[in-house]
């Protein structure tokens, strides 16, 4: 009897005294509870998540669309980035006012190879207002989940207001279970026994938000 058996036999014996439930998921699992927490227009929707991004000290920033190529040369140059990784979907239009090297999101690209980048550009797929959270889902504007971690910049666009939604339920009706989702509430962060907090052990250590709208 191999492993995976002997596993899977004890998880059946553990059942065999459950009462079989055919109550369909979607109703076994109630959804009554509160879905945002009060009304609020688009525009205070947005501005309580730039505030919120800001509590979680990332730096925010609002621009147009015609707009956001000047304001990501900008951002680049000022930190002087050398490299910068661009996922292929990304639209081309956002670096066409810098120069900086572009670095593809390559499957065989090492960790130290992507340590060495200085920053990285993404779009997003959703950006949770009441959380200050930005989800990535790792669709051709946002790439591997990787890029986002090991790089030590990371910007990422967010479309207003077609992007943003009030609260965590109304993300997960807009969001793919089976895509490899990833949450960001400000810079990576942690902090040992004593409080002292140390960031961009496990990500990038300054996470810049650009909300762009029309």
């Amino acid at each position: 009897m191999s492993s995976r058996e002997r596993i899977l036999g004890r998880v059946r014996r553990a059942l065999a005294d459950v009462p079989t439930n055919d109550t369909p998921y979607e109703e076994a699992v109630h959804r009554d509870y509160l879905r945002r927490h009060g009304e609020r227009t688009v525009a205070e929707t947005v501005d309580l998540l730039a505030e919120n991004l800001v509590d979680y000290r990332a730096i925010v920033h609002r621009s147009d669309t015609a707009g956001l190529p000047g304001l990501i040369a900008h951002l680049l140059g000022e930190r002087d980035a050398k490299s910068v990784l661009v996922p292929p979907g990304l639209d081309a239009a956002w670096l066409a006012q810098t120069d900086v090297p572009r670095v593809e999101d390559r499957a065989e690209s090492t960790p130290d190879e992507l340590d060495r980048v200085d920053s990285v550009i993404t779009g997003c797929a959703i950006a949770v207002a009441e959380t200050g959270t930005i989800v990535l889902d790792g669709s051709p504007d946002q790439g591997r989940r990787r890029i986002t971690l090991v790089p030590d910049h990371h910007i990422c666009v967010v479309r207003v207001p077609d992007q943003v939604v009030s609260s965590v339920p109304e993300a997960l009706e807009r969001l793919t279970p089976s895509r490899p989702l990833t949450w960001i509430s400000g810079p990576s962060a942690t902090s040992d026994i004593e409080l002292d907090r140390v960031e961009g052990v496990h990500g990038p250590r300054t996470l810049e938000v650009v909300l762009v709208g029309d």
